[in-house]
């Protein structure tokens, strides 16, 4: 930090990343030097024969090239240990060391292609020796392919590229000649990504709606990285930082400043309905991801059991199901939900940008026809995603502000259109026209869900939706308010997605920021002793992350603080209020649907995923979900099986309870 600038452009690392590459190269280098000196000293007497003075001459000065590349990476280590991250003072002359480290490459190829060449000629001397230079010279030609390989990984398209600058601030690039290479830049950095994208998702297609989805992708992305100078391992460092001082604050918090509210008799009814209806419909929401999740959460035995659907030729009766390319799915939706082939009216696996999966059953239980939307499962559905600006909603609602998740909505109308259009809910509540409409979906099918049953509400007024760990950047607020009649979501701890929105993403690299600008370490100590701390825990408190009075006049000027880390401050990159994320309009804050059910672990959380958890299930405000957490478990609280696993243990622990209470409140009326 900030990024290192080399040859006149700046690359996506810094200067202080180089310890862990620098540590791991020595090691090879060190015992590689030992191996050559060892083989030139044990068996030089056996050189003397036809080519062998070359073979000599070979490992003598290959030793003394390995000795002086291992000065040079020691120097480099030496020097990348000093400073802070947004004190790069110490490390000024890591430029030189590099460029020292960059020429010595020269002649290290030209000896590793002689070594190759001399070796090739078939010298006769002793095998023991051939093979000894033959080792050494394919090692020489890995060092150099990785190296060549890493350069590549940390070369920045847009480096190269620099904005005015001034050290006085961003106030002095008004001129219009400025204000013109900013656009380009911008622009610039969107096409790039654009590129990076395609390449990434090259296998996706090339209709209208990919196109849209890559532009607005890219667009979001430019906006997001580009006015600030991190490179990833500075955001590794600063998540790092953030967990133990969010762990030390809750740690600091006394018993006495949480607030509890007591529920009443009826809130506590509802909800225990809402959990046992969210316990029996997240059945469906699993069951729309089709196989891979069944065989996921029976590894022994899934395979055996929707396998014989996979080769199974199909027949009138599965046909009848409205489905296209089920292969195996069928057999997993089956086993997941427990229905017969007859209860399902559609099923669908047609999976594009904008259009997802979803299924159409009668559930016979609740007496209701469930519309199950499948969450993310392909780079489609990531586009989809990433489609994450807004657009407004034509619900016929006497409501203002309707706007939405521009993708998640556009994915919304395509399974509404099918619904409708294809004469899919007509034909289920032909069938059981008693039964009521509820929505379900996990992720991006709950979003998608939850939008839905907003466009279903004026023909069935009495659908339900339940959203399992919805993506919190959805509705607008007064839809959010709507949406509490009609819709629950459910969140599991500290689920990264319910608190995912481009406001929060924002908070969060403004936090990041922060904490690094005023951190007192070195990235290294940063980064080994967060990876000891998310592993085995710690005191939180034993690594301070505030900078000490005495320290500050330490730091090098510009980069002093939190300002040195925007890219407005850097001459490589820059930052205007004109950034898509600045724009209301586009960028808006976004709020999670309805009411949610929060089922928050007990006790400190756990350092692995597999670690066994109890949780506490409470109704919770949006406002708990307005900052992202971070955590061991901030993904994997997030995956369906771990949450179907939490509902089943929350569930099953307040049915225990209600049975204690009914059996003592029993043994109190027979005394």
């Amino acid at each position: 930090m900030p990024g290192l600038v080399l040859f006149g452009r700046r690359w996506a690392i810094a200067s202080d990343d180089l310890v862990f590459p620098g540590f791991f190269e020595l090691f090879l280098r060190v015992l590689w030097w030992v191996g050559i000196l060892a083989l030139y000293l044990k068996h030089r007497e056996k050189l003397d024969c036809a080519g062998g003075a070359l073979l000599s001459s070979y490992l003598v000065v290959l030793i003394v090239l390995l000795a002086v590349i291992i000065c040079a990476v020691s120097a480099i280590v030496c020097v990348s240990m000093k400073g802070t991250i947004c004190n790069p003072g110490p490390r000024k002359s890591m430029a030189k060391l590099l460029y020292l480290r960059l020429a010595l490459f020269l002649p290290e190829v030209v000896w590793a292609s002689l070594g190759a060449a001399w070796v090739a000629d078939g010298v006769a001397c002793d095998r023991t020796v051939v093979n000894g230079i033959i080792a050494a010279v394919i090692v020489s030609w890995i060092v150099i392919a990785a190296t060549v390989v890493t350069i590549i990984i940390v070369f920045d398209p847009l480096g190269g590229r620099t904005a005015p600058y001034s050290p006085a601030g961003p106030g002095h690039l008004d001129t219009r000649e400025s204000s013109q290479l900013l656009h380009g830049l911008r622009t610039a950095a969107t096409s790039v990504w654009e590129t990076r994208i395609k390449l990434l998702c090259c296998c996706v297609g090339d209709d209208d709606h990919t196109r849209v989805a890559f532009s607005s992708t890219a667009e979001l992305f430019s906006a997001y990285f580009s006015d600030t100078d991190l490179v990833p391992s500075d955001i590794a460092a600063g998540l790092t930082l953030l967990h133990q001082q969010q762990d030390s604050i809750s740690n600091r918090q006394e018993p006495e400043e949480v607030v509890s509210h007591g529920l009443g008799p009826s809130q506590v009814s509802s909800l225990d309905t809402e959990l046992e209806n969210c316990h029996h419909y997240m059945q469906f929401a699993a069951a729309a991801y089709g196989w891979p999740l069944y065989v996921y959460r029976n590894p022994l035995t899934g395979l055996c059991k929707v396998g014989g659907d996979c080769c199974r030729s199909r027949t009138t009766e599965y046909e009848l199901v409205g489905g296209d390319q089920l292969t195996c799915h069928f057999g997993s939706i089956l086993q997941t939900t427990g229905l017969q082939y007859r209860d399902f009216i559609h099923i669908s696996f047609h999976d594009q940008v904008y259009e997802l999966p979803f299924l159409v059953a009668l559930d016979h239980r609740k007496e209701s026809v469930v519309v199950a939307v499948r969450g993310t499962m392909s780079l489609q559905d990531v586009l989809t995603d990433l489609s994450a600006e807004s657009e407004p909603l034509d619900l016929g609602a006497e409501l203002q502000d309707c706007v939405a998740h521009k993708g998640i909505a556009q994915a919304a109308r395509y399974v509404y259109r099918r619904l409708l259009n294809d004469g899919i809910l007509s034909q289920a509540f032909s069938v059981a026209p008693e039964y009521r409409l509820v929505l379900v979906g996990h992720s991006l099918g709950a979003g998608a869900a939850a939008l839905l049953a907003l466009m279903l509400r004026g023909a069935y007024p009495h659908v339900r939706c339940y959203a399992f760990s919805p993506p919190r950047g959805l509705l607008s607020k007064s839809l959010h308010e709507y949406s509490k009649n009609f819709i629950v979501s459910l969140v599991l701890g500290k689920d990264v997605i319910p608190r995912l929105s481009v406001t929060n993403l924002e908070d969060l690299k403004n936090r990041i920021l922060r904490v690094i600008a005023h951190c007192n370490k070195p990235k290294y100590k940063i980064l080994l002793h967060g990876c000891w701390y998310e592993l085995f825990g710690g005191d939180p408190d034993s690594f301070p992350t505030e900078l000490d009075g005495g320290e500050q006049g330490d730091l090098t000027r510009p980069l002093l603080g939190q300002q040195s880390l925007l890219a407005h401050w850097s001459p490589a990159y820059s930052c205007s209020d004109e950034s898509p994320l600045h724009s209301p309009s586009k960028y808006p804050p976004l709020y999670p649907p309805g009411r949610i059910i929060h089922l928050e672990e007990e006790g400190p959380s756990g350092r692995f995923c597999c670690s066994a958890s109890h949780y506490t299930a409470k109704w919770s405000h949006e406002s708990e979900f307005s900052r992202i957490l971070i955590g061991p478990k901030m993904l994997t609280d997030h995956m369906p099986d771990v949450l179907m696993r939490a509902l089943d243990r929350v569930v099953s622990d307040r049915a225990a309870c209600v049975s204690c209470l009914a059996q003592g409140a029993a043994a109190r009326d027979a005394v």
